[in-house]
């Protein structure tokens, strides 16, 4: 589990920063992380309005960007449904 979690914390920080805060995910970067490496897991990772949809929902203070918390949520949902404990 320690791997798994150390991938996460890469992955974000990959494409964290690459047009702000290294801390946070701009609406740009979360489209191309969801896009690159979620494209399974994600209903219309390729849909622009979908990925805006879905970032909304998990900007918990509404600045236009997610925290490593608030992307957490995302992970915590997929992880969920994928192991069939429903929510």
């Amino acid at each position: 589990m320690e791997g798994a979690i150390c991938t996460l914390i890469t992955q974000f920080k990959a494409y964290a920063g690459k047009d702000g805060s290294a801390s946070t995910l701009s609406k740009e970067e979360f489209h191309n992380l969801v896009a690159a490496q979620l494209p399974n897991y994600v209903q219309n990772p390729h849909d622009a309005a979908a990925v805006d949809q879905l970032m909304g929902s998990l900007d918990q203070n509404n600045d236009g960007e997610l925290t490593f918390s608030e992307f957490w949520q995302l992970i915590g949902t997929l992880a969920v449904q994928q192991g069939g404990f429903g929510l």
